[in-house]
């Protein structure tokens, strides 16, 4: 009877701990959301009501004019839209296989220049040419000005990333490869076959390192870009908010106030929610084992 009666206990008060610690999960998700919720709530709010109340989590009187300032040209959005969208897949995507390649090389001890590569891609992190320099390359050596390559090239080769890539390559298991070497697999099969397959988690999160990297970037279209149909949408965002500054700093100029305020918020709200959902297509693999699988 009292085997019973503890057993019981033992049962309840493991599923208090499960609750207790669902709600304390639910709490902390709740309010790494709240800054969302109030970037959203103050997009749909009156620049007034900002100015004397503050932030809010519900706005006092609902407007959609931030929105209408900024789309007040549909068509420059979606352009825009569309130039960042082929930039961030076309750069992610060849800059994750150039990356993986070389990292690849790097982090096998067959490879003969392994230390001189190694040391060269750690070099590049702590030293460079300088702006003016490379964007001389650019612009005259590659002849990139106003050309979509010039918001792609830059940033293929992260060495940072590379030295992620091949810090995680370097944990694979040996005795696997060589198993496949004793197969007949070439190296390319090997890599695309096996070490692909075993370093999903790593690949995913360079991967969306990339794609924030490419979608975030304004610093090259700033450079490189004039022409306006070739425009990012993060610096099209920011061409938008600097002439809404000037304008709100000379409000004789158009007869009516301009929000800033709001614009600037519902610009977070354009510009993040791509983004956003990039990171919950990739987030399962951030946790995910490496060699478990594999080694079964």
């Amino acid at each position: 009877m009292r085997d019973i009666y503890s057993n019981r206990f033992y049962r309840i008060r493991s599923q208090l701990t499960q609750t207790c610690i669902h709600v304390l999960f639910a709490l902390v998700g709740l309010a790494c959301m709240l800054p969302l919720f109030l970037i959203l709530s103050s997009s749909f709010s009156e620049e007034a009501d900002i100015a004397r109340y503050g932030y809010p989590l519900v706005p006092r009187h609902w407007t959609t004019f931030a929105y209408e300032y900024i789309l007040k040209v549909p068509s420059q959005i979606l352009r825009s839209y569309g130039v960042t969208t082929f930039v961030t897949l076309v750069g992610s995507a060849i800059g994750l296989l150039l990356m993986s390649l070389l990292a690849y090389a790097l982090s096998r001890s067959r490879f003969k220049y392994r230390k001189q590569l190694s040391f060269y891609v750690f070099f590049t992190m702590l030293f460079n040419g300088g702006l003016v320099p490379w964007y001389i390359w650019l612009t005259q050596g590659l002849h990139l000005k106003d050309k979509v390559e010039a918001l792609i090239l830059p940033y293929l080769i992260v060495p940072w990333f590379v030295l992620l890539l091949r810090t995680y390559f370097a944990q694979l298991p040996e005795e696997l490869l060589d198993s496949a070497r004793v197969d007949g697999a070439g190296e390319w099969r090997i890599f695309f076959q096996f070490v692909v397959p075993l370093s999903t988690p790593s690949l995913a999160t360079i991967g969306l390192f990339c794609i924030l990297m490419y979608w975030n970037d304004w610093w090259l279209a700033l450079l490189f870009i004039n022409e306006p149909k070739l425009q990012p949408l993060q610096y099209m965002l920011y061409t938008i908010l600097t002439n809404a500054r000037a304008m709100a700093a000379n409000p004789m100029t158009t007869g009516m106030s301009t929000p800033i305020a709001t614009v600037r918020m519902a610009m977070a709200v354009l510009a993040t929610g791509p983004a956003a959902l990039a990171f919950l297509l990739v987030q399962r693999y951030f946790i995910k084992g490496i060699t478990v699988g594999a080694l079964k």
